[in-house]
């Protein structure tokens, strides 16, 4: 195994193969990170508020790489998963503590991606049985008989269809001299405005996105050498996402806030009628399926992997996507049960995109449990080399403890 420093030495074109052999764990949960219920809020944010919480998505890029970036940290230097770290340093109370606030933020989730599935399927006249069973059926092909890298590859594809959001926002009716004018004038004495605050952090940071990455780069089998790439990795996904994040407030804010719509967004078709106008029912309906179809699988496969990867580190049974189904029985039933459940909720309860916004509260009010942990293994799991410390550990746990408090607090606001 090559040192990292002989790494940096290796001819421009060897970095970068190097560099694409490890990326992966983080562009694929920073993908799935713009999720159908984060595609949801972004467009209820633009929709009720112009560009007022456009701000906020471009803060959250460094918060959600400085979070992810620890997840990297950690499974490279330990080599074990998130819930496992947790176990043999704080016990197994605090272990299942998190992994029940991540099946909780699980389940939130794979509903809303099947609820999104299953609205893009009705978009195009494909009945709701169809298109949940052929989602389910592809997601359980695409797992039970792949290895890592190839559900790595499988995740990546389908979340690059996201990209099609960045140009239905170019297409919109973008009016600068709003934009200037409205991205620094936040309404911080409105509760409704901070409930959205909230639901923007936790569409942003999320704890099945901690769980993921942490364990796929286990998983992965990444070295010390793979960490500056890795952080690349990383640094790249966290940029990618808040592009996609800001392109459907941006085109939510251009083409219903400017026109003082009350337009509903309750629905997949109906954000897809309102958001895409200008090019027409066809194309406008075709991109903006596209998007949200990539963006429910490649969630849905990331968060019912999250859970999988979970509960094994917890309990200590066979976790790896290296294994195969018949040695992992456990591993392969927990990701199983988490997408058929998804898909009968789905199908049995209909119109649960509404709940998306909620959902993404939920993940902010979870905030301080989940960050705590992690900023605590950071400081107390990890070789002493590459432990939070200095400057930079204040640094961390100033904007971990501040992204916290302002979770919590936008989600409590309309209480008061």
């Amino acid at each position: 195994m090559s040192s990292p420093a002989a790494r940096t030495r290796l001819p421009r074109s060897s970095r970068w193969i190097a560099f694409f052999a490890v990326l992966g764990p983080g562009l694929v949960v920073m993908l799935a990170d713009t999720d159908v219920g984060s595609v949801i809020t972004a467009a209820q944010s633009g929709a009720q508020w112009g560009y007022r919480l456009l701000i906020w998505q471009l803060l959250l890029v460094p918060v959600l790489y400085v979070v992810q970036e620890l997840t990297v940290r950690l499974g490279i230097f330990t080599g074990k998963g998130h819930g496992e770290l947790i176990r043999e340093h704080f016990g197994a109370g605090w272990a299942w503590l998190s992994v029940s606030g991540l099946a909780v933020a699980s389940a939130g989730a794979i509903i809303t991606e099947f609820s999104g599935v299953a609205g893009v399927g009705e978009l195009f006249g494909v009945p709701r049985a169809a298109s949940l069973a052929l989602a389910a059926a592809f997601l359980l092909v695409v797992v039970w008989t792949g290895s890592y890298r190839r559900v790595e590859r499988v995740a990546i594809l389908l979340g690059l269809f996201e990209l099609a959001f960045v140009w239905v926002a170019l297409r919109a009716p973008l009016d600068g001299h709003q934009v200037a004018r409205q991205l620094f004038a936040m309404p911080l004495h409105s509760g409704d405005y901070w409930y959205l605050v909230a639901a923007n952090i936790g569409a942003v940071i999320m704890p099945w996105m901690v769980f993921y990455q942490q364990s796929a780069v286990a998983d992965k089998k990444l070295t010390p050498g793979d960490y500056a790439y890795a952080r690349w990795d990383t640094a790249l996904g966290a940029v990618l996402t808040q592009v996609i994040m800001a392109a459907v407030l941006m085109a939510a804010a251009a083409t219903l806030a400017s026109a003082h719509s009350n337009a509903a967004l309750n629905s997949v078709g109906q954000i897809a009628g309102a958001l895409t106008p200008m090019l027409g029912h066809a194309l406008g309906h075709t991109l903006f399926g596209l998007g949200m179809l990539g963006a429910a699988m490649v969630a849905a496969i990331v968060v019912a992997l999250a859970a999988a990867w979970g509960f094994g580190e917890v309990t200590g049974y066979k976790h790896s996507l290296e294994h195969h189904p018949l040695e992992a029985p456990w591993f392969y039933l927990i990701f199983s049960v988490g997408v058929i459940g998804g898909a009968l909720v789905v199908a049995l309860v209909p119109d649960l995109v509404a709940l998306a916004v909620g959902v993404e509260v939920m993940n902010a009010l979870m905030l301080p449990l989940v960050l705590g942990l992690l900023v605590a293994l950071a400081m107390r799991a990890l070789p002493p080399a590459h432990r939070l410390r200095g400057v930079y550990a204040v640094v961390v746990i100033a904007v971990v403890v501040l992204t916290s408090l302002l979770g919590v607090y936008g989600g409590l606001s309309t209480l008061f």
